[in-house]
């Protein structure tokens, strides 16, 4: 249990972590809504009663104020140590009478190395203890007040983001070095465990269940502590744990934080516990690159296989900080969307260059070319040097290569596709001294600029279907300081079983010996890969280098 009970504590205690999406605010008629309700005059109400115990004086010097929350061993006050005149938070056991005797010794007992453990551990991450105050022979654990709200509260609102949840992580995984180093084991690491301060402080807190090296474990015969849907596996099976046990659960959190659910959590405990055995948690989805390594690894059943804290840590420091992107460059759209004239067709060495997926491919415009050369690829990112384009590509590793068969076609291309087929890049070369039939002059990229070098919004985007279907944002673009050109189309295939929305972005450039080249990217207009099809455009864009090989 934190040391606020993980109550939050309004408005004016915000932290810089951002939860997605956000909570939709309630909807307030406007005064000139004639279908607004009418306003009510509520009277006025008598402040809630007081919550027993408020005013009590412990120990001769700390005043209980307020109740923060409570859980299963306490309750958590808001209090003032009248001696140095400061604000803390007292923790008062709450310890069921009907317990036997055994029971509440042990509970209490619980209650003493939780302030052990805390006090012993210097780790900003971990919860300060300053005092245990015993009152008729229980103890009162007064600590320092940390103002915010647990993780768990937060994330009843929404999920974090990758960075937010592995810097968050990165603090929990502090206190929990600090606390192995000491022989200490959480056993307990969860949202609700998890305080968010001010200042983008994070506490890990209640060593309440802690298992101190050397000393007695108190869990009664047969049964176990803990919050079950973050237990261990080899503590379900009774197992000794170890450092690796408080990083399982630490993986679990990351699950939940990034994902919006535990993986493990089911209807009763019973198969909360068989899930943490025997049921393998899909995949993570919002979190990518190192994180999604740093959580597949703590969730390893197997405690040898899963991940040490050093390696945690490396994963993590990637996620919270990855490489500052290159600078990029804004691109000005001269007009707004605009319907290409004419019917549009699509040629023979166009499907063949970028397969059959361009007749189901539909883009959407992000308007934002980065410079060439933007730095470090993302993770899970590759170069490739196409010698047939005269390019370097960058694309994601484990993209299927295709390119032409030479005895049918002699054209200059390239083509990555990801295993689902939902996105595909592709790259291809006009060479000026092979253009015969003027298909460079006549291509999308020459009709954006007339003879003045002015922007012109129409083309041909060799799609093969009806123009009234097809949108496009085409928009000015440089690359390294010369005058390039971008589209992106958006429509939906012509399937009248099942239409799906496309999005299709391109980027052209015409170097000075009059080549051109003309690097598309497609993916789903909607859904769960879309995001992640824009994201691999604006980084093949970004680091296209053509002409160098």
């Amino acid at each position: 249990m934190s040391s606020n009970g993980g109550a939050p504590y309004g408005s004016e205690e915000p932290t810089s972590f951002g939860l997605q999406p956000p909570n939709p605010h309630a909807a307030v008629p406007h005064p000139g809504n004639p279908y607004a309700a009418p306003t009510q005059v509520v009277p006025p109400q008598a402040p809630p009663p007081q919550d027993p115990g408020t005013g009590r004086l412990i120990a001769g010097r700390y005043r209980l104020l307020a109740k923060l929350g409570h859980g299963g061993m306490g309750t958590v006050w808001r209090a003032k140590d009248e001696t140095v005149d400061r604000e803390v938070a007292v923790k008062e056991p709450r310890i069921p009478d009907h317990l036997p005797e055994r029971e509440r010794a042990n509970a209490f007992e619980r209650m003493r190395r939780e302030a052990r453990a805390a006090a012993r551990l210097d780790h900003p991450a971990v919860v300060n203890v300053h005092d245990v105050a015993v009152v008729d022979g229980q103890p009162w654990i007064v600590m320092e007040l940390v103002r915010g709200r647990s993780l768990g509260d937060a994330l009843q609102e929404g999920t974090l983001g990758a960075r937010d949840a592995a810097r968050i992580g990165l603090e929990v995984l502090g206190a929990l070095e600090a606390a192995h180093a000491a022989g200490i084991l959480h056993r307990d690491v969860k949202p609700d465990n998890v305080l968010l301060g001010r200042h983008d402080r994070v506490v890990l807190t209640d060593f309440g269940i802690a298992q101190i090296e050397g000393e007695t474990n108190l869990t009664d015969t047969g049964g176990f502590v803990g919050s079950p849907e973050y237990i261990a596996p080899e503590r379900v099976l009774g197992q000794r744990p170890g450092p690796s046990s408080d990083l399982w659960s630490l993986g679990v959190v990351l699950y939940a934080a990034t994902e919006g659910v535990s993986p493990f959590r089911r209807s009763n405990t019973p198969a909360t516990l068989q899930s943490v055995l025997n049921a393998t948690p899909a995949p993570p989805a919002a979190a990518q690159g190192p994180l999604a390594e740093a959580i597949n690894g703590l969730l390893q059943k197997d405690p040898a296989r899963r991940p040490n804290a050093a390696q945690v840590r490396d994963l993590l420091e990637r996620t919270a900080n990855p490489p500052a992107p290159a600078p990029t460059q804004v691109v000005q759209v001269t007009g707004g969307m605009a319907t290409a004239a004419g019917g549009i067709r699509l040629g023979r060495k166009t499907l063949i260059g970028l397969g059959a997926a361009v007749v189901a491919a539909a883009v959407a415009a992000y308007l934002v070319i980065a410079d060439p050369f933007a730095g470090p690829l993302p993770d899970g990112w590759k170069t490739e040097q196409v010698k047939d384009v005269a390019a370097t590509l960058s694309v994601p590793k484990g993209y299927k290569k295709s390119v032409p068969d030479r005895e049918t076609d002699k054209g200059h291309w390239v083509t990555y596709t990801d295993a689902s087929g939902a996105i595909w890049i592709s790259l291809s070369l006009e060479k000026k001294a092979e253009d015969t039939s003027s298909e460079i002059a006549g291509s999308a990229a020459a009709e954006m600029y007339d003879d003045d070098g002015e922007f012109k919004q129409s083309g041909s985007y060799q799609l093969d279907m009806p123009a009234e279907k097809l949108k496009t944002k085409p928009g000015d673009a440089t690359y390294q300081g010369k005058k390039a050109a971008e589209n992106t189309v958006v429509y939906t295939t012509d399937d009248t079983q099942n239409p799906r929305p496309r999005e299709l972005r391109i980027f052209y450039y015409k170097n000075t010996a009059g080549d051109m080249y003309k690097l598309s990217v497609g993916y789903p207009g909607r859904g769960d890969f879309t995001e992640r099809g824009r994201e691999v455009a604006e980084t093949a864009i970004a680091n296209l280098d053509v002409g160098k090989l």
